[in-house]
C-alpha cells in the first residue's frame, strides 16, 4: 500500500512538532557529515571543478536535503547525474511553458530526487553490466516505492512527492501499480516522465550507443498517447528544437544567484547544513588523467569489489563500449567476450582478471576479445594486482595492447596527416587535406557502420577583434583556438582551418552524444581561456555537430553541420547546436547486381518507389524536410494539394566513385498522408506519418545505368534517416485503422486533409528560405 503524503502543516501539536524537528535536525547532522565523508571519497577521481559546480546546484536546491542527493551519487554516481540533467532540463522546459515559480521549484526538487529510491536496489542488479532479466527489471521498478518512502519521512511538499510517486505511470493508465492515468496525474509527473526517458535514450549504455536526439525524438512520438502526455511530448519536441542552446544554462544561473539553501529548506523545514567542500585533485592526478587518456593501449581499472572504476579512451576504440556506460559496472569476461589462447569463452572463475586480484600475482597473456563491430581482436593482456598499504588489495590494473597485424584505417590516415600540408598560422590541416581525409573517412565509416562525427566551429565576433586589437593579435588568437582543439583531439582525430576564422574536427568512433559532449567541453573551455593578445580577455565561439547518417555524402554533412552552426550563430552565439540522427542499425543500400531486378514492381519512368512511415507528425516533418533541401541542393519544382516534387542535380547525389561518373539528376516526388494504426502490444492507436515516395531519374535513358539506380538507393537511405522512417516492404507491415486519413494507392486521390495541404503549403511558402540556405550551405 502507498504510504500517505505527508503535509507538517496538519501537525496538532505545535510542542510535539518542535521536538520532532529538533530531533531531526540533530539526526540530519549526524547522517550530513557521513555522507560528506562517503561523497569526498567517491569523487575523488572526478574533475573538482565540474563536482564543485554540480555539488553547488544541488545545495542550493535541495537544502539540506542535498545529503539524499550525495548518497545517491556515492551509491551509483551516473543515476545521480542523471538526475541531476532530468532536474535542468525540467526546469528549462518548465521555463518555456512559463509556468508558476511555485510549480516549477517542486519539478526542480521532484526530478532531482525521482530515482533516489535506487539507493535501496541490491548490487549486483544496480551494477550489471547489461541488460536486466524481468524479474530483475520488476526489482529495480520497486525503487520509486522505495524512494517515496524515504522522501515521505523528511518531505513537508505533497506536491513533490507525487511527481516522485507518478513519474513512472504511463499515460494511458496501462502500467501497474498506478491509479490514476491521463491528465489527473500531476503535470510534473508526466514532465519528469519525457525527460527521464529522454535523457535515458541519448546517454551511452552498456549495451547500446545513445540515440541522436532526432531518433530520441522519434521514440518518444511514438509511444506518444500510451507512455507520455502527447501535448506535453509536443512541447517538449518544440522547445527541444528552438531553446534546448540557451536555457539549460539560464536554469544553472537561476539556481545559483535566486536560490539560497535556506530558501529551498522550505521544502524541508529543517536547519541547513553545508556539506564538505570536495578534495581537489592534486597535479599528480592532472597528469595521470591526461597520460591514460593519451594512451595508445587500453587501461582499465577494476577495484577488489570487481566495480570498473575507469576505462580509457583506448579501450572505448577497441571495444566500442564507452567510458560513461560501463564505469561502475561490475567486471565480468563476458563483457569484451574474452576469449584464451585457444580461442575458447573464458567464465569468470578462470578470468586473468578475477584470479590477479584473487591471488595477488601479475601475469601477462595472449588473449583476444570482441571488437568494434563484432570482430576479434587479439590482444596481449598485462595484469597488475594493486596492493596498498598492509598488503590490502585494492583491485588490478589490466592493461590490453593490440596484437593483431592489421593497421586500421585511422592508423594510416593519421600517418599520412602528420606528413601532409599544414595551415602556415595555425599549423593544423588545411582546407585541401579536410577534403580529402573527409571524403576517406566517410566512405570507411559508412562501410562499417561505424560511428563518425564533424564539429565545426567559428570563432563569435572575430572581425571586432582585428579591428579593436589589430591583425597581430587576431593571428594569436587563431593559434591558440587551434591549440585548444587540438589538445582535445584523439588518436585518429583530424583538426583544420577550414577558411578565416572557421575550423572543423573530424572525431572517428564518435556518435552526436559523444561529439556533441566534446564541444560543448570546448566551448566552456574557450570562454574561461584568457587571452593575452587580448590583455587576458577571453572569446567565445559557436559549434555546429552532426553525425554520419545513412546516405550521407561528405557534402551533406558538412552542409548539415554548417546548418548547425548558423542556427548557433542565430540563437545567440556562444552555443552548441547538433543535427542527425546518426547510423541506425538499417543495412546500407544494396548494390544492384542486374539491372532488371530493381525495376520489378516500378512504373518504365522510376527507378525506386516505397512508401515509408515515421511516428514524427506531419509538422516536425516540414522542418526535417527543410534540412535534407538544404544538405541535398534541392530545388522545389511544384507543389499541388499534398505532393511534393524535388529536383537533385548530379553533383549532389551519392556517389561519384570515379571521375569518369557522368552526374544523374533525379526527380523525387513524395506524397504526405496521416494514419491512425494500431499500437502494437498498446491499447490506443496512434498516429503515423506516411510518405509514399518515387525517385526518377531526370533523362529516361540514365534509367538503366547500374550506378544510377544505386545513387537513387542511396537518396533514400538519406531521406529516411532525415525522417527517421522505416520502410513498409508490404501491406502486412502497416495496418491502417479505418477511416482514416491516408493517401491511396489508386489513380484517383481524393482531396487531401486541411493538415497535408497546410503542411504542404507551409514547404511552399519557405521554397525561398530553403534555397536561401544554399548561399551558406557550401562554403
Amino acid at each position: 500500500m502507498e504510504p500517505t503524503l505527508p503535509d507538517s502543516r496538519h501537525a496538532t501539536s505545535e510542542t510535539s512538532r518542535q521536538n520532532t524537528l529538533e530531533q531531526a535536525d540533530a539526526n540530519l547532522a549526524t547522517v550530513s557529515s557521513l555522507l560528506s565523508t562517503l561523497t569526498s571519497e567517491v569523487d575523488v577521481a572526478q574533475d573538482s571543478a565540474d563536482l564543485a559546480f554540480e555539488n553547488r546546484l544541488v545545495q542550493v536546491r535541495l537544502g539540506l536535503a542535498s545529503g539524499l542527493f550525495g548518497a545517491l551519487r556515492a551509491r551509483h554516481a551516473p543515476t545521480a547525474a542523471h538526475c541531476l540533467r532530468v532536474a535542468l532540463g525540467c526546469s528549462a522546459w518548465s521555463a518555456s511553458l512559463s509556468l508558476a515559480e511555485e510549480q516549477r521549484d517542486s519539478i526542480e526538487v521532484g526530478a532531482l530526487l525521482h530515482d533516489v529510491g535506487k539507493i535501496g536496489i541490491p548490487d549486483h542488479i544496480l551494477l550489471k553490466p547489461g541488460k536486466l532479466s524481468p524479474e530483475e527489471y520488476l526489482t529495480v521498478e520497486q525503487h520509486r516505492r522505495v524512494g517515496l518512502g524515504i522522501l515521505s519521512h523528511c518531505c513537508a511538499s505533497g506536491d513533490v512527492l507525487a511527481i516522485v510517486q507518478h513519474s513512472g505511470a504511463w499515460f494511458d493508465g496501462s502500467r501497474d501499480g498506478y491509479n490514476l492515468s491521463g491528465d489527473d496525474l500531476p503535470m510534473g509527473a508526466r514532465m519528469v516522465s519525457i525527460v527521464d526517458a529522454f535523457d535515458a535514450m541519448t546517454t551511452d549504455q552498456i549495451y547500446r550507443r545513445a540515440m541522436s536526439r532526432e531518433r530520441a525524438l522519434a521514440e518518444l512520438f511514438e509511444f506518444a498517447g500510451t507512455q507520455f502526455d502527447p501535448q506535453l511530448v509536443q512541447d517538449f519536441c518544440a522547445y527541444i528544437s528552438s531553446e534546448s542552446a540557451s536555457l539549460p544554462g539560464a536554469v544553472a544561473r537561476r539556481w545559483l544567484k535566486q536560490l539560497s539553501p535556506e530558501n529551498s529548506n522550505e521544502f524541508w523545514r529543517l536547519e541547513y547544513r553545508a556539506p564538505a567542500a570536495p578534495s581537489t585533485n592534486t597535479c599528480d592526478a592532472v597528469f595521470q588523467h591526461k597520460l591514460l587518456e593519451s594512451m595508445h593501449d587500453a587501461v582499465i581499472f577494476v577495484d577488489n569489489n570487481l566495480q570498473i572504476v575507469h576505462w580509457n579512451r583506448a579501450a572505448e576504440r577497441l571495444t566500442g563500449i564507452a567510458a560513461s556506460s560501463i564505469e561502475h559496472k561490475k567486471w565480468s569476461p563476458s563483457l569484451v567476450s574474452l576469449r584464451d589462447e585457444k580461442e575458447r569463452l573464458i567464465d569468470d572463475p578462470e578470468c586473468p582478471v578475477i584470479q590477479a586480484i584473487k591471488n595477488g600475482v601479475q601475469t601477462v597473456r595472449r588473449l583476444s576479445v570482441t571488437g568494434r563491430n563484432g570482430q576479434r581482436v587479439d590482444i596481449d593482456a598485462h595484469l597488475v594486482p594493486v596492493h596498498g598499504k598492509n598488503g590490502l588489495m585494492h583491485g588490478a590494473a589490466v592493461l590490453l595492447h593490440d596484437a593483431s597485424s592489421r593497421i586500421t584505417l585511422e592508423q594510416r590516415v593519421q600517418t599520412l596527416h602528420e606528413k601532409a600540408t599544414r595551415d602556415p598560422l595555425t599549423q593544423v590541416a588545411n582546407r585541401a587535406e579536410f577534403d580529402e581525409i573527409h571524403a576517406t573517412y566517410v566512405q570507411s565509416h559508412r562501410d562499417r557502420r561505424l560511428p563518425f562525427s564533424l564539429i565545426i566551429c567559428d570563432i563569435d565576433y572575430f572581425k571586432r577583434i582585428n579591428d579593436n586589437f589589430g591583425h597581430q593579435a587576431g593571428d594569436e588568437v587563431l593559434q591558440s583556438f587551434a591549440a585548444l582543439l587540438r589538445r582535445h583531439t584523439r588518436p585518429g582525430d583530424l583538426v583544420a582551418r577550414y577558411g578565416g576564422e572557421e575550423f572543423v574536427l573530424l572525431c572517428i568512433d564518435c556518435d552526436n552524444t559523444a561529439a556533441t559532449r566534446r564541444a560543448e567541453e570546448l566551448r566552456r573551455e574557450l570562454a574561461e581561456f584568457p587571452m593575452a593578445a587580448l590583455g587576458n580577455k577571453s572569446i567565445t565561439a559557436s559549434f555546429g555537430v552532426t553525425e554520419l547518417q545513412n546516405g550521407d555524402t561528405p557534402e551533406t554533412m558538412l552542409r548539415r553541420a554548417d546548418r548547425a552552426l548558423y542556427q548557433a550563430k542565430e540563437s545567440g552565439r556562444n552555443t552548441v547546436i547538433q543535427l542527425g540522427s546518426g547510423i541506425d542499425g538499417e543495412e546500407p543500400a544494396p548494390r544492384a547486381t542486374g539491372w532488371l531486378s530493381w525495376l520489378r514492381g516500378t512504373t518504365p519512368d522510376q527507378l525506386l518507389s516505397r512508401t515509408l512511415v515515421t511516428s514524427v507528425p506531419l509538422n516536425v516533418v516540414v522542418e526535417k524536410m527543410r534540412g535534407f533541401m538544404a544538405d541535398h541542393h534541392a530545388e522545389i519544382v511544384s507543389i499541388a494539394e499534398s505532393h511534393l516534387t524535388l529536383r537533385i542535380d548530379g553533383e549532389n547525389t551519392p556517389f561519384l566513385r570515379r571521375n569518369s561518373d557522368r552526374p544523374v539528376p533525379f526527380f523525387i516526388e513524395m506524397k504526405f498522408s496521416e494514419a491512425t494504426v494500431p499500437a502494437e502490444g498498446r491499447g490506443n492507436p496512434t498516429s503515423r506519418t506516411i510518405v509514399h515516395v518515387t525517385i526518377r531519374p531526370h533523362r529516361s535513358r540514365d534509367r538503366r545505368r547500374r550506378d544510377a539506380i544505386e545513387r537513387a538507393g542511396q537518396l533514400l537511405l538519406s531521406l529516411k534517416s532525415y525522417l527517421v522512417a522505416q520502410e513498409v516492404r508490404g501491406p502486412s507491415d502497416l495496418t491502417v485503422i479505418p477511416n482514416t486519413k491516408v493517401a491511396p494507392t489508386t489513380a484517383e486521390t481524393p482531396s487531401p486533409t486541411t493538415t497535408e495541404v497546410e503542411v504542404v503549403a507551409k514547404l511552399a511558402q519557405d521554397a525561398p528560405k530553403a534555397r536561401s540556405f544554399f548561399s551558406w550551405g557550401s562554403k
